[in-house]
């Protein structure tokens, strides 16, 4: 009986709604056109909340509506409501395809240059499931971000996760060819007398490969940075620099002769991909398949290769 009181003691989803349109455009007239409404109805709408909460969500201030402290809480919290009321809503209804769907974050140079152009395989043994792409960096909260699985790069540590290692990297320095005929590279040590180009996420990179060449790692986190390793590779095609990247990922480059590796002296990276996803969500059939999958084609792309 409590559970049935809690549940009608909630605002309506329309007038929900109404109050996030207006607190996110702090105007009942953009919220009204927004919703297709009147502004009187938008106006009632959010008077049935307030008066539902017994809280004051807007005030007006010189001729303008301002949130109050509840009510630029209550938003953030109802805007995250309704969009994953919204997800779930477009999740149900793939399930019509009789596969399933697994949102999934992926890191963007992992997913764009190694993911996505193996995923025809992927999709030819399993038509039914839709996968939904996002990118994400850095290691989040899957309850508050609502994700089925990531795509992770680093240790093996995510708490409440499972997690599955694809591979380990290769990382050598690239240029091009205009940079390395420029500078006349042709000692390990004349890196030091170049641009390094920086990848955000990877702070320790070239310190890392400096210090197994033997040279000083004063110069290790100077030079330009960027945050996406595909940044990193363009920056070097177009001569701004020394990168250090993952072979795989300019594998392309390389073979198009728009990058060099001036040096071969690779170093193997303390870290690794996984898979990370919820112990709860372990079973569902769409992360599964793409489970069983991603571990076959990771093991047959590192057969005989050295990480």
């Amino acid at each position: 009986m409590r559970d049935v009181q809690q549940r009608l003691a909630l605002p309506s989803l329309t007038a929900l709604a109404a109050f996030e349109a207006a607190a996110r455009h702090l105007s009942f007239t953009k919220a009204a056109e927004e919703l297709n409404l009147t502004q009187g109805a938008v106006s009632r709408q959010v008077a049935a909340v307030e008066a539902q909460l017994g809280l004051k969500l807007f005030e007006r201030v010189r001729q303008r509506v301002v949130l109050t402290a509840a009510g630029s809480a209550y938003a953030g919290e109802v805007r995250e409501a309704l969009a994953r009321l919204t997800a779930a809503t477009v999740n149900a209804m793939a399930f019509r395809g009789a596969g399933g769907i697994l949102d999934l974050a992926i890191l963007p140079t992992f997913g764009t240059r190694w993911l996505i152009p193996r995923l025809p395989g992927f999709f030819q043994r399993h038509p039914g499931v839709t996968i939904n792409f996002a990118t994400r960096i850095l290691p989040f909260d899957f309850a508050r971000e609502g994700f089925d699985a990531a795509i992770h790069f680093g240790e093996a540590v995510w708490p409440g996760a499972r997690m599955h290692r694809l591979m380990g990297e290769v990382i050598v320095p690239v240029a091009s060819p205009a940079l390395v005929a420029r500078h006349e590279l042709a000692e390990v040590a004349d890196v030091l007398t170049v641009p390094l180009l920086q990848q955000a996420t990877r702070p320790r990179a070239w310190g890392l490969w400096l210090a197994a060449q033997g040279l000083s790692a004063d110069r290790a986190v100077m030079g330009p940075r960027f945050e996406q390793f595909a940044m990193v590779a363009q920056a070097a095609v177009a001569g701004l620099g020394l990168a250090i990247v993952p072979r795989f990922l300019v594998e392309d480059e390389l073979r198009a002769g728009a990058l060099v590796v001036p040096f071969e002296r690779p170093i193997t990276s303390e870290e690794a991909y996984y898979l990370v996803y919820p112990e709860e969500k372990a079973d569902r059939p769409a992360l599964a398949a793409f489970r069983d999958w991603l571990l076959a084609e990771c093991g047959t792309e590192t057969a005989g290769r050295t990480e």
